[in-house]
């Protein structure tokens, strides 16, 4: 066997080696939901060692923000090589990472007021289980986390502040933390495109929707159920909101990390926002 066949045969090799050290994306799936009335895309990170495994993982449901859809994680939030890195450097268990897209129909995460639109409902009672159903991803509370930026962060609370349930960890990061006053309602709604609706109804979204009425009001033991990370840049034009929720759980003494770093609402900072959730949630995923 000649040189040139020797180093051809390495080099195939090592490129396979490195393959299998590679998680794979996919970022343009789709499933039916009756709820909404259409089909709704997704993109999902698969660890490196799942095609080649038997085995289960956790799932961290990664949400997007506004003008974003399921791609926005993956082209310009680099999931996969940021994940990759985190699991191969001990940072991160191995798991499985969901990405839905909140941007078709009406953007966001929230049922709309007048609940013919129902994002929050789909993505509960049709999104989770067929995520869970269709990819070898271990059962309960214990091995699922959620995190997002912007109004994903949005997403974050809201979800993890309804169904403390469902989730051991939640890492919302710039979150838009919905209106901070009654009188923000209309505003709010106005640019997440939702239609007029009456005073009374109005009134039940905001304390729906409103995290800091949320952390206010809800039982101690609901926002204890969760481990909370929340991250914000000190030159971040959400900050209020992500300081307000701070503040209420520090007077209620919930326990959960707030981090202020250096930055502004931008890919930059949630980038550099992402192996520390990976880090969090694995730790609550390793404890269980």
């Amino acid at each position: 066997m000649n040189n040139r066949i020797i180093t051809t045969i390495c080099a195939f090799i090592i490129a396979l080696s490195a393959g299998a050290q590679t998680g794979k994306v996919f970022d343009n799936l789709s499933l039916n939901s009756e709820i909404l009335n259409m089909e709704r895309k997704y993109a999902i990170y698969l660890p490196p060692d799942y095609e080649t495994s038997q085995r289960s993982y956790p799932v961290l449901y990664l949400l997007h923000g506004a003008g974003d859809d399921q791609t926005g994680w993956v082209q310009f939030g680099e999931v996969q090589q940021i994940t990759d890195k985190a699991i191969k450097d001990g940072v991160s268990t191995a798991m499985i990472v969901v990405m839905p897209d909140a941007n078709t129909g009406q953007r966001g995460y929230t049922n709309d007021v007048s609940g013919n639109w129902r994002f929050e409902d789909f993505f509960f009672e049709e999104f989770i289980p067929f995520i869970e159903d269709n990819y070898r991803i271990r059962e309960g509370k214990s091995n699922r986390a959620i995190a997002g930026l912007s109004m994903g962060g949005g997403g974050t609370f809201y979800y993890a502040l309804h169904r403390p349930d469902m989730f051991s960890a939640a890492c919302p990061l710039s979150a838009s933390t919905g209106p901070l006053t009654r009188e923000g309602v209309e505003n709010f709604m106005q640019r997440r495109g939702m239609p007029d609706a009456p005073k009374e109804k109005m009134d039940a979204w905001y304390q729906k929707y409103s995290v800091t009425e949320m952390v206010k009001n809800l039982p101690e033991e609901d926002l204890k159920a969760v481990r909370w990370y929340i991250d914000c840049g000190d030159d971040d034009f959400l900050f209020e909101g992500n300081s307000l929720v701070h503040i209420t759980l520090k007077k209620r003494n919930i326990p959960h990390e707030y981090r202020v770093r250096d930055g502004v609402h931008n890919w930059t900072y949630w980038r550099e926002s992402l192996p520390e959730v990976l880090r969090f949630v694995s730790a609550g995923f390793h404890r269980q």
